[in-house]
């Protein structure tokens, strides 16, 4: 059966006409409109064409209408614009709180270079308060950016009273129009905008095109500089074919305005109907009635939107919008509503489109308040009836990504911080250096270590989910240079979503590691839980004098690192179903592997400082390791190992939302040559499960265990850095 689409507000098809009339300009019509030849005349009248349809559909004159990449750009050209050309009249800006991010990041970028941002309040229902904008304008306002209706719960504004207030004051109005054409009226001149933004893709028009609506007499700045292209406002070559796709959306849009709205909305009353029916203490969020005919915003009580959708796997749903899904924490829309947390942490938008069928909302009624129930029930009897027992996809039933859901490092240190220290001398390792083990003192030749790890699933399969578990927390023991003795699990699992036999399984994979390493799981301790976790505790034992921490790092060590990295960048592209089977299989073995031989061979060095690399990645650790340390470091980028196509994802911005915390944590100490870019940075901060060691020693050692650990089969191992002098821990990456 086919899947069902209910994420038309993200994104909509191209419209079967839109493609036909598209397909003349990807061949035959080929010239650069600004050329005066035939070829150019041609693709010249195509646009001026495309320009007319769109004037059209918003009831302006063509010589209004500016051509743009998207929506993004023409909410950037309305916004940056209109304030660089009358910063002398005034810096003041207001906008609504529920703006898309296009609107909102581009203020803040306006408010660090000088103007003063205010963020207008919505009600309960998403609708701006207009008495809230009369109080919020000043002297120094010269524009007021408020969304036609809102991409998330599809409240319309009152468009029309904002402009009213802001003639008085002699105030421009914006106002992103991106959701509203072909499904309600867009008409500039009934609205009285001096600004709107239009987005092709929201209109069954192309992805990449969009236009902006700039009144006659309305000044704003160019951004984009260059030729004199789109009357001198935006510089490049027109995207013809883009463009003509955009003309025909729009002439379509209002061909269809007087059935396609009624058919959408029926649609969206129908699952509404449905699911209220199935499971009366929903919350449709937002107004009943100022809503676009196609949006719907539910609140599942008691359930995390992200856990119910990664079981919607037949049905395409948000939560929240598109461009920031992988978040983990309530809309910042609902949250400007006041929509209470039991409801916000688990809204979906469902929009329909003019493809949604009968049967499609029917299937997906049906399979929603199915699974909304699995998730809620109380017996495993009653999982057990509707859960497949093959081919379980673990990363589906988490929103996170294995060590990537550690708290950020930032907040963990002001909580460490606050922790009293161990009073008992036997206490060899505690909280004072942020080592991942604890070491307690039995006798003079007898030291205990203890750790423990858990986290949510780092790939799909149970049994290799156990196996990277169970290495990643033996990977503590050995970075301290200890043997690990025996472990127990930690176990927290969804019986409510998931069969036992997937437990069994997970347990199986960790019992294989475990016996890699000569120990035995001896039991543990398991919670019922909304997503699978899994990890152990690991005791082991070492000669006190022998203890490897990461505070005896010494100025002129080298620094080896023992595993490529890149483990959270490819989990993410993993989950995504984005990673071929080759790369995937590459990965769970190298998060599988043991440290064990390496740790074995460290033994036999004069190791200074050693840690392993898990989830606060390559650089939080090694800020741990030089702080405790009281050294500063360099690292060189290019000598760094990284697992094959971690580079390639990450430029596709395949990146966890751990590895921008780590990045966030590590700015204020690292300094980076000019020639490291953004994507260099991110990966070098990914978020890793089970990686190497990292460890620290002579120089005229280093290289004989480099060596060794060739030798032994551990090819990936190199040579990354230097601990260069006493300090406070700061880093610098060099390029080589």
């Amino acid at each position: 059966m086919k899947k069902i689409y209910l994420d038309y507000n993200a994104t909509t098809p191209l419209h079967p006409e839109v493609a036909e009339c598209m397909k003349p300009y990807l061949d035959r019509y080929f010239g650069n409109p600004s050329s005066s030849h035939w070829f150019g005349i041609e693709t010249k009248k195509a646009v001026e064409r495309a320009r007319s349809q769109v004037a059209s559909a918003l009831g302006c004159d063509p010589d209004e209408l500016l051509f743009t990449s998207g929506g993004t750009e023409s909410n950037n050209m309305a916004l940056k614009g209109y304030a660089y050309a009358h910063r002398e009249q005034g810096n003041h800006i207001i906008v609504s709180s529920i703006e898309h991010p296009s609107v909102i990041e581009v203020v803040k970028y306006l408010e660090k270079n000088g103007f003063q941002i205010t963020y207008l309040p919505v009600d309960s229902n998403g609708i701006i308060i207009l008495e809230e904008l009369e109080k919020s304008i000043n002297p120094g306002t010269i524009l007021i950016s408020v969304m036609h209706a809102n991409n998330e719960v599809g409240a319309i504004q009152p468009i029309r009273a904002v402009v009213e207030i802001a003639r008085k004051h002699k105030i421009a109005v914006h106002s992103d129009a991106a959701q509203t054409i072909g499904k309600i009226d867009v008409n500039v001149k009934e609205l009285g905008v001096d600004l709107l933004s239009v987005a092709g893709h929201k209109l069954y028009g192309p992805k990449g095109i969009g236009a902006l609506f700039i009144k006659r007499g309305t000044t704003v700045e160019k951004i984009i500089h260059g030729a004199d292209h789109e009357m001198n406002l935006r510089a490049g070559t027109e995207n013809v074919l883009e463009i003509v796709g955009l003309g025909k959306a729009c002439e379509i849009a209002i061909r269809d305005l007087g059935t396609v709205p009624l058919h959408l909305k029926r649609m969206r009353d129908r699952l509404e109907k449905q699911l209220v029916e199935g499971i009366p203490s929903i919350r449709i969020n937002g107004d009943r009635e100022k809503r676009l005919p196609n949006t719907t915003n539910i609140g599942f009580p008691g359930v995390e939107a992200n856990t119910l959708l990664s079981e919607l796997q037949e049905i395409a749903a948000s939560a929240g919008a598109a461009c920031h899904s992988d978040q983990e924490e309530a809309s910042s829309v609902l949250m400007a509503m006041n929509v209470p947390s039991e409801y916000s942490m688990g809204s979906i938008r469902f929009s329909t489109g003019r493809d949604t069928t009968e049967s499609d909302i029917d299937r997906a009624a049906k399979e929603i308040i199915g699974i909304f129930r699995k998730i809620k029930s109380e017996t495993i009897e009653e999982v057990l009836l509707h859960t497949p027992q093959k081919n379980v996809r673990l990363t589906q039933y988490t929103h996170g990504l294995g060590c990537a859901c550690k708290i950020r490092p930032q907040d963990l240190e002001q909580i460490i911080k606050n922790m009293p220290a161990p009073s008992d001398p036997n206490v060899l390792i505690g909280l004072q250096t942020s080592d991942d083990a604890a070491v307690y003192k039995i006798n003079e030749e007898t030291a205990l270590v203890h750790t423990i790890d858990f986290f949510t699933p780092i790939v799909d399969d149970p049994y290799h989910f156990g196996r990277i578990a169970t290495a990643n927390a033996l990977s503590d023991i050995y970075a301290m240079g200890a043997t690990p003795v025996f472990a127990l699990n930690i176990v927290g699992f969804p019986v409510n979503r998931l069969p036992l036999s997937v437990l069994e399984q997970i347990l199986d994979g960790a019992n294989h590691t475990a016996s890699e390493a000569g120990i035995a799981i001896l039991g543990g301790h398991s919670i019922e839980d909304t997503e699978p976790k899994f990890g152990l505790a690991v005791t082991g034992l070492v000669h006190p004098k022998q203890i490897i921490s990461n505070a005896g790092g010494q100025p002129e060590d080298l620094i080896i690192l023992t595993k490529p990295i890149g483990t959270g960048i490819l989990s993410t592209a993993m989950k995504r179903k984005m990673l071929d089977q080759k790369t995937e299989n590459e990965a769970i073995e190298m998060m599988a592997l043991l440290n064990q031989t390496a740790a074995a061979l460290m033994k036999d060095y004069p190791v200074s400082s050693c840690t392993d690399v898990t989830g606060f990645g390559l650089l939080g650790h090694l800020l741990e390791m030089t702080r405790a340390s009281q050294v500063d470091a360099e690292l060189y980028a290019n000598r760094i190992p990284l697992l094959s196509r971690v580079r390639e994802f990450a430029a596709a911005n395949v990146i966890p939302g751990g590895t921008l915390n780590n990045m966030k944590y590590v700015e204020k100490d690292t300094t980076w040559d000019s020639g490291i870019s953004l994507l260099d940075r991110a990966i070098l901060s990914d978020a890793q499960t089970s990686g190497g060691l990292l460890i620290s020693l002579p120089e005229k050692d280093s290289r004989n265990l480099l060596k060794d650990l060739h030798q032994k089969g551990i090819k990936e191992a190199a040579i990354i850095g230097k601990m260069i002098r006493a300090g406070t821990g700061k880093i610098t990456i060099k390029q080589s």
